[in-house]
């Protein structure tokens, strides 16, 4: 018998739309390999169905929270389904931007200086934490939410007054937010397959900040792979890049977002366990630079499932 794969799909989260188009990629990938794969919207069934209607693997293409968060892999061990991506652990912690960056930095890793600020303490007194704390990081900052990916939410902000507005634009999707210190300079993601470092990309993006629409939206995005770094830059952002995944313990695929500055220093930005695979997305970019073909590369990451320890 056949084994039966779900494609988790969709769910509740602001990634929704972004997440559909990722699993309808895979789904139409999956079919065309010959698996026996299905859609399944957590948003519209219960997620124990999948034992019920005889699911044996779960691909998980759900982006953001209730998806990349642990939360959804939990529910799959106690479940006894293999799943694909990271697991429990490492989910959760790879989309907590402030934690990821607290491990990181314990590892030696090269992370931007930041305030992190609960919504609480921002309702109670915020001039007191403007005053004290975000005027040493000096501007231009980026406001981002803590819990939230593809970018949603964030703002650029180069002065005082664009500042209190931007914080509560990133309090609309999470408790918690960061205020970043903002490096101009060259931005680059590297995504990995297993224990594989796949070519960087470089991201040029208009006015210098990739944001939702210039990742969604923007014809005026531009990727170069290869990413025009030298061999030797190169070989910098692998090892750093792999330092990065084994720090928070991530298996299967996932992509890694950089920064170079003007003095050639990379910067870690962030984390993606689940990468998007839309027809814009960087991690089968990245795998076709290499040979790997879009059917190749998601039979390659459904080969990596998780084992449920139950």
């Amino acid at each position: 018998m056949k084994k039966k794969v779900a494609v988790l799909l969709g769910g509740n989260s602001t990634e929704r739309q972004i997440s559909l188009a990722s699993g309808n990629a895979v789904l139409q990938s999956l079919i065309r390999s010959g698996i026996n794969a299905y859609a399944f919207d957590p948003r519209d069934f219960p997620i124990m169905h999948l034992k019920t209607q005889g699911f044996h693997i779960a691909y998980i293409a759900l982006h953001g929270k209730g998806g990349e968060d642990g939360s959804i892999q939990g529910v799959l061990e106690y479940l006894n389904i293999p799943y694909t991506g990271s697991g429990i652990m490492a989910s959760s912690i790879a989309l907590d931007k402030k934690r990821t960056k607290l491990l990181w930095k314990s590892a030696g890793l090269p992370v931007l200086p930041d305030i992190y600020i609960q919504k609480e303490d921002f309702l109670k007194n915020f001039y007191s934490i403007l005053t004290k704390k975000i005027f040493k990081l000096e501007y231009p900052l980026v406001v981002k939410p803590n819990s939230q990916g593809s970018s949603i939410g964030i703002t650029l902000v180069h002065s005082e007054n664009q500042l209190k507005n931007a914080i509560e634009i990133a309090f609309n999707y999470s408790n918690d937010i960061l205020v970043e210190k903002f490096i101009k300079g060259t931005e680059y993601t590297i995504s990995i397959l297993d224990k594989e470092i796949l070519p960087s990309i470089q991201i040029i993006a208009k006015n210098n900040f990739y944001d939702y629409s210039a990742k969604y939206q923007l014809s005026s995005t531009k990727y170069l792979c290869p990413s025009g770094l030298n061999l030797q830059q190169e070989q910098t952002l692998k090892k750093i890049a792999q330092h990065a995944w084994n720090a928070l313990g991530c298996n299967g695929c996932g992509r890694i977002d950089v920064i170079l500055d003007k003095n050639n220093n990379f910067w870690l930005l962030e984390i993606n366990t689940i990468p998007g695979m839309t027809n814009r997305s960087l991690l089968p970019m990245s795998a076709n630079a290499i040979g790997i073909s879009f059917d190749e590369l998601v039979l390659k990451i459904l080969n990596k499932t998780i084992i449920p320890i139950i």
